[in-house]
């Protein structure tokens, strides 16, 4: 992918609500095989469109809304959120389903018809010969909140092989090139299971190793990447991003948006997203918030910023997202970022889609009318989902709901 893209091509999907000013649910999803862009939808649709002709190869309804799809071999695997928390495989080539499992028989059924209490599955990663999967619900009765969650590793048959379940809240997986180790990321720990991060053996499903950010409250881990069997985290406990040994012992440790005063107030933003191949790393930020509430009119200077360091922490280069990122999709050193909106400056010149290396930086930039809230990348192609979107005080419709398939 080049810094201009030699070819676009797009295709439409329909209708879909248009986003807000403040960010929705996670409604899109795409994945790239060989032969095909593979789309999820907000309302069960799972669409195969075909690369070279751009028809529709097949569809196939998802019983929740498929906000997660992964490929495993001759499958490609659907999976989100919904009263049931459905993971279920369908052929790549025909769209026929092969296998489900209802997350919600592990973590239960929703107790309100609030789409955030609803099973959610919110990752997938696959090895050669497994799949692993994290699902959570959250449950509030007055002021009793708690989570319920259970990470997977299933056969490609659809067989469970074992379960690891907690009542903390998983928000992201990654596991080692060999399939011997799975990253465990929980944002969110506020029971009895208190550690941000569990490394589990994938041969038995038990704890290998844990760390923690060692923060006061609930807030503990954004996101892993195995590099190798070093692993790197993101820390939304103390706003920092960390390279962690196979053992997990801190080699080292780096500021990404950690609370800074500000004309008095106290700004802060969470890291969400990191990527780490070939001894580099790159971290995302997401909005800045304040110490206290949830408004304020400032910015920490590095909200919704990329930066790459070295394989000591030393920053090599940064840029500036714009807004807010759903999630990421990497090939080995390369990363394509879908940017959304950004809901305090609400400036529609930042919906792009931006391509980075993680040694030289951003090396590709596709602007969008609306929102881009997916990704996948394959070969010289990358998919890209646009959403539309309206911003409260403005009122006009910005962009559609499509695919768009940029290559160089």
């Amino acid at each position: 992918m080049s810094e201009s893209p030699q070819s676009v091509h797009t295709v439409d999907l329909g209708s879909i609500e248009p986003a807000r000013s403040r960010h929705m649910w996670t409604r899109s999803s795409v994945a790239v095989t060989d032969s095909h862009a593979i789309v999820g939808q907000w309302d069960g649709t799972i669409t195969a469109v075909d690369r070279e002709t751009l028809d529709t190869a097949w569809e196939a309804t998802h019983t929740d809304s498929p906000a997660t799809l992964t490929t495993h071999g001759s499958s490609v695997i659907a999976a989100g959120r919904g009263d049931a928390g459905t993971i279920a495989a369908y052929a790549v080539e025909t769209g026929d389903s092969t296998w489900s499992y209802a997350t919600a028989e592990d973590i239960g059924a929703p107790t309100s018809d609030r789409v955030f209490e609803q099973p959610y599955v919110v990752d997938c990663v696959t090895t050669d010969d497994q799949l692993f999967a994290a699902a959570r619900r959250y449950e509030r009765d007055g002021d009793h909140r708690r989570w319920h969650s259970t990470v997977y590793a299933f056969h490609s048959t659809g067989d469970v092989a074992w379960r690891y379940s907690t009542d903390g809240s998983p928000i992201a997986l990654d596991s080692t090139d060999d399939g011997s180790r799975l990253a465990v990321g929980y944002n969110r720990c506020m029971g009895d299971h208190d550690q941000g991060l569990v490394v589990l053996d994938t041969a038995t499903g038990e704890a290998a190793w844990t760390w923690d950010p060692g923060t006061a409250g609930d807030r503990r881990v954004g996101d892993v990447s195995f590099d190798g069997d070093q692993l790197a985290v993101t820390s939304h406990g103390d706003k920092r991003g960390y390279l962690l040994g196979s053992d997990g012992s801190e080699q080292w440790g780096v500021d990404l948006a950690v609370p800074t005063e500000i004309d008095g107030e106290t700004l802060y933003a969470y890291p969400n997203h990191a990527h780490a191949h070939d001894g580099r790393v790159a971290f995302l930020t997401g909005n800045t918030y304040p110490a206290e509430g949830r408004e304020t009119e400032g910015r920490h200077p590095n909200e919704h910023r990329i930066v790459g360091v070295d394989s000591g922490g030393t920053e090599q280069w940064a840029g500036d997202l714009g807004g807010f990122v759903h999630g990421v999709a990497a090939a080995d050193s390369r990363l394509v970022v879908p940017t959304a909106q950004n809901f305090r400056e609400r400036d529609a010149a930042t919906h792009a889609c931006r391509a980075f290396d993680l040694s030289a930086g951003e090396t590709a930039h596709y602007d969008l009318q609306g929102i881009a809230t997916a990704a996948a990348v394959a070969d010289n192609e990358i998919a890209v989902v646009e959403e539309p979107i309206v911003y409260h005080d403005e009122g006009e419709k910005r962009g559609s709901y499509r695919l768009h398939l940029v290559s160089s």
